[in-house]
């Protein structure tokens, strides 16, 4: 869906005052902004990451300084430079999550407003009917009890809102006062990388598979560290054990990593060709409303009628808002699955 839908998200809490802060307009794109760069855990991170490079100079500048500790604290910075955007990735799929939540149950206020309108007119029509005696008390009851069954979704609709609300302000670290102005999710960027491309570096980009090569890598040193005529041939030989108990780990922790990439994969496909299908359904929708319009103005079709068509229409756009957000969704799912961005939201 194109055109932008504006969703005035009014954050309850209260200030002691009593009064709120002026609105603060905000895009997905400034969500995430926010999210990766004023988030708690990659603030966390990025200090972690300043620690050990301060350590790693310290040490490089420190003569004294034996190949060990050198490695380790080489290895410490290639540790939490992954962290940091282990972080900022989850970060973002936290601010995607939250964004196209708070969008859809804005919109599914609206449009359980509509049902509740559509079904209050149904009610007077079988009660009208019924006056006529061309319709029973059956029939009055059955449009009254689904006029409130469509009033508890209303109700339903309307109090999970402020949750999803919330939710947003604590993942952007926003006072719980903040007055949001969300723009529509839009359209997410097409899916250009290959598989093989996200699935290759894995060991470089996920904190875990760092983590694990660091662990190879520092073990086959102690492996050259051992093999030489002044080292007990038991420690050589566990050297040699330490590292391929290594080896087996980091490669078991690659191919599921790779798994975890390839699903995540297939799903922001999926999830892209269901906006197509949305889409075309939506058109239909429109198509149909204006052909319901246009036989209302000859007189060959009910007011009802109408109502029911756009109240359809607004069904089909939802469904469109939905099959986009669940692309956002997938695609900051697969950047955190695979280590690197694919949404174009994360610098």
């Amino acid at each position: 869906m194109n055109r932008t839908l504006t969703l005035l998200l009014a954050l309850s809490a209260a200030s002691t005052a009593g009064a709120q802060s002026a609105p603060v307009p905000l895009t997905l794109s400034g969500a995430v902004t926010r999210a990766v760069t004023q988030g708690v855990d990659v603030t966390t991170a990025r200090a972690n990451l300043q620690k050990a490079q301060a350590n790693l100079r310290a040490v490089r500048a420190d003569p004294s300084s034996i190949i060990t500790t050198l490695t380790q604290a080489e290895q410490d910075v290639a540790a939490q430079t992954a962290a940091l955007n282990s972080a900022k990735l989850s970060a973002a799929q936290a601010a995607v999550t939250g964004y196209v939540q708070a969008a859809e149950a804005a919109r599914r206020v609206t449009l359980a407003q509509a049902q509740v309108s559509l079904s209050e007119r149904q009610l007077k029509i079988a009660q009208a009917r019924l006056a006529a005696r061309v319709a029973t008390q059956l029939d009055v009851n059955r449009a009254q009890t689904t006029l409130n069954g469509d009033r508890q979704d209303l109700r339903d609709a309307q109090a999970s809102l402020p949750v999803t609300e919330a939710a947003l302000t604590r993942t952007l670290n926003l006072p719980g006062t903040a007055n949001l102005t969300l723009s529509a999710p839009g359209d997410a960027p097409k899916l250009s990388v290959t598989l093989a491309a996200l699935q290759s570096g894995l060991d470089k980009r996920l904190p875990s598979l760092v983590q694990a090569a660091n662990g190879a890598a520092f073990a086959a040193l102690q492996v050259r560290l051992a093999d030489n005529d002044y080292t007990p041939a038991r420690t050589l030989d566990d050297a040699r054990t330490a590292q391929a108990n290594a080896a087996r780990g980091l490669d078991d922790g690659l191919r599921a990593a790779q798994t975890g990439v390839r699903d995540a994969y297939r799903s922001a496909q999926d999830a892209q060709a269901r906006v197509a299908v949305a889409r075309e359904a939506a058109a239909n929708a429109q198509a149909a409303l204006r052909t319901a319009q246009a036989r209302l103005q000859a007189g060959t079709a009910a007011a009802i009628e109408v109502q029911q068509a756009q109240l359809q229409a607004q069904q089909a756009d939802f469904s469109v808002l939905q099959a986009q957000g669940g692309v956002w969704r997938s695609l900051a799912g697969l950047g955190t699955a695979a280590g690197q961005d694919v949404t174009g939201l994360v610098n």
